[in-house]
């Protein structure tokens, strides 16, 4: 099964046609049928590991200061308590718990409502530990890779930069074309060190300038993109699509491997 990273930018994705929604769309239909979802979205941060492990997960509006529209949107999918209990058999670097009240995020629904309108897939979450480093993050990801054999796909949900303190905003138009010089700096960069397969680099990029520091104020929304280069495999190529600017400091850049 192909992996896949995900720059979800504004919950109004979910519900607006654009290019970005509409990319996501054409996306659930080429890719193969999967038997379920393991989503790691940048709006689940805890402390330890956790697998969402209910029946039903629930559908979590987790912003504010959006149309009532968005707050009325339901994303039905069922949970898998088969991939929960294989995903805390697989990982052995750390304690993985389950959980019982998270639900999906706009993380995870606001992709998967495009991709998968009719929530016909089971879908699972993985927490991000707010206390692990980066290279612990990586190395966990490792460890999921079995479940591709397994017909699984796994989705990092997040956005390669992402600044919301130095957004340029032209009215209310979030997706407006528009990047600052150090967005799109750090983007291309990101970009080059994928190609030449430096992950470690990727893993310290606290240490990659300026343009980086600013691109990566915090870590929750990069960390997804680690997870899905965690599992790429010799010989597997990596896609770019959704690849913009928007608002001046986010990127919507994503990316397939397989």
């Amino acid at each position: 099964m192909p992996v896949l990273f995900v720059g979800h930018g504004t919950p109004m994705n979910a519900i607006e046609d654009n290019e970005f929604s509409g990319h996501w769309r054409e996306l659930g239909k080429s890719l193969p049928w999967p038997d379920a979802i393991l989503c790691i979205s940048a709006h689940w941060e805890t402390s330890g590991t956790l697998v969402s492990a209910m029946e039903k997960p629930r559908t979590i509006h987790d912003f504010s200061g959006f149309p009532q529209e968005l707050f009325g949107v339901q994303y039905p999918a069922s949970g898998s308590l088969w991939l929960a209990s294989v995903i805390q058999e697989i990982i052995k670097s750390a304690r993985v718990d389950f959980d019982q009240e998270w639900g999906l995020d706009h993380g995870c629904w606001s992709v998967l409502k495009r991709m998968y309108p009719q929530a016909d897939v089971p879908v699972v979450q993985l927490s991000l530990d707010y206390n692990m480093q980066a290279g612990g993050h990586y190395l966990l990801a490792r460890e999921l890779s079995s479940l591709r054999q397994q017909n699984v796909l796994i989705i990092g949900s997040g956005n390669m930069v992402h600044n919301l303190q130095r957004m340029v905003l032209k009215g209310s138009d979030f997706n407006r074309p528009f990047g600052l010089d150090w967005a799109i700096e750090a983007n291309e960069l990101f970009k080059r060190l994928i190609h030449e397969g430096r992950h470690k680099e990727l893993i310290n990029y606290q240490t990659l300038g300026k343009s980086v520091q600013l691109a990566v104020p915090t870590v929750e929304h990069y960390l997804p993109m680690l997870y899905i280069l965690a599992l790429k495999e010799a010989g597997e190529t990596v896609t770019y699509f959704n690849d913009k600017p928007v608002a001046g400091s986010l990127t919507m850049t994503s990316f397939v491997i397989q």
